[in-house]
């Protein structure tokens, strides 16, 4: 559990990597000569981002394999069991792991490429094995993040939907708060009146029971809601939506004009510590803070597209429900992704800031192809999953106009079933 809370801690300084940089280089910017932020400088900035790439190696390669094995191990047979016993055979799995990755690629880089400079520089681990290793794992995050962030930005409507209360707009919510208290009521005198040998009618009444209690939550909620929160919170934060996921869209289809006229527009390592030069948004301070904003929507964005995604569905962790082996593989995705995100934001050009320490100095950064195709396809599918958000309505009512929706009467097979109607009675459809 340690291990696991340090590597949020990581993902978490990971995040905020770039929006600590920019909001320095404008900070001194304006305030040059300023003694008390002589303590920002650009060798400290340098330091941080050199620091989390360390501990994110770490914690992906070392602490959180440990962690998993530490959980499956017993101790050797022989050994007396205990703590020892279990992190000694942990250990030798660690070791065991890392001769056989190792032994792997030496195998696979004498196939593919097997002359004397490829050969030494598997001898070199630190400077050229771990770096091009952590270049894969930060491509496959970024594609992770290519794969999650446009579902995650149309998602995003629908999740805050169901934090905030909706507006009633021709709804009369009083009418609604009868039918669903006569719906429990029906539903409780069917539970009392069912035989308990019907086990598995009744588990059909609880789940229709839990359903109905739930919606009952949501109108009560929506009923004690204020004029403000029900007509002037939802729609604002609807169009601030709106307007950040097409702020994001302008900024990569620029970036891509840039990247096609300009060669400067590819992401690339700084050389120097060239903090406090130059401001790199267009407006200044104000640019500055959209970008941070934006940064941070991305993030939220990924994480999640990343949950609402089919095959991670069952990964989503639940209160009083998660395993310390699920707990684990979400620390590591959420470090994959955070890590991943200083990388995506300079790659689609939402911010100009140039990626430092060992951040700059991924192989595939230098690919003209290869950051053109990322920018093109996050373009393409944010377009398209925002499209068919807002046009899944329409579509529902023109299927209904022309009568094409009796071909497919029900997603649900339940829905042939007898239901409880409001007056307790059946009636089937």
């Amino acid at each position: 559990l340690f291990l696991s809370t340090f590597t949020l801690a990581v993902s978490a300084g990971a995040v905020l990597l770039l929006p600590f940089s920019i909001i320095s280089n404008e900070i001194l910017l304006s305030f040059p000569q300023n003694y008390y932020i002589q303590w920002l400088n650009g060798s400290l900035i340098h330091g941080l981002w050199n620091l989390a790439s360390l501990f994110s190696n770490l914690c992906l390669f070392v602490l959180m394999p440990f962690a998993f094995f530490f959980l499956e191990s017993e101790g050797f047979a022989g050994l007396k069991k205990g703590i020892r016993a279990r992190i000694l055979e942990t250990l030798v799995m660690l070791i065991l792991l890392a001769l056989l990755i190792l032994g792997i690629v030496w195998v696979a880089s004498a196939l593919i490429d097997n002359d004397a400079a490829s050969m030494e520089s598997l001898y070199d681990l630190w400077e050229f094995y771990l770096p091009y290793l952590y270049s894969c794992i930060s491509l496959m995050g970024c594609l992770l993040l290519l794969l999650c962030t446009p579902v995650g930005l149309s998602r995003m409507f629908t999740v805050m939907g169901q934090l905030l209360v909706k507006p009633t707009i021709l709804e009369d919510l009083d009418e609604q708060m009868y039918i669903i208290t006569l719906e429990e009521e029906a539903i409780q005198r069917k539970l009392n009146g069912v035989s308990s040998t019907v086990e598995y009618h009744t588990a059909e009444l609880e789940r229709e029971l839990e359903k109905v209690k739930s919606k009952k939550t949501n109108l009560e909620r929506r009923k004690k809601a204020s004029a403000w929160e029900r007509n002037l919170v939802y729609p604002a934060v609807m169009i601030l939506l709106l307007i950040g996921t097409s702020i994001s869209v302008l900024l990569v289809a620029l970036n891509i004009l840039y990247l096609l006229v300009d060669e400067t527009a590819m992401p690339k390592g700084s050389g120097g510590p060239g903090i406090g030069n130059a401001s790199l948004s267009t407006f200044g301070f104000v640019g500055a803070a959209i970008e941070i904003i934006l940064i941070f929507y991305l993030m939220v964005s990924s994480v999640v597209g990343f949950y609402s995604l089919r095959f991670f569905e069952n990964f989503t962790p639940r209160k009083d429900d998660t395993t310390m082996t699920k707990i684990i593989g979400n620390c590591v995705s959420i470090l994959v992704l955070s890590s991943a995100l200083p990388v995506m934001s300079r790659t689609l050009g939402i911010t100009r800031f140039d990626l430092l320490g060992d951040f700059g100095r991924f192989n595939w950064l230098g690919n003209f192809y290869i950051v053109l195709s990322y920018n093109l396809l996050f373009a393409i599918m944010t377009t398209l999953c925002l499209v068919r958000k807002f046009t899944s309505a329409v579509r529902e009512e023109l299927l209904k106009a022309l009568g094409l929706d009796k071909l497919h009467l029900s997603n649900n097979p339940r829905d042939s079933e007898t239901k409880p109607s409001a007056n307790g009675h059946q009636k089937t459809l």
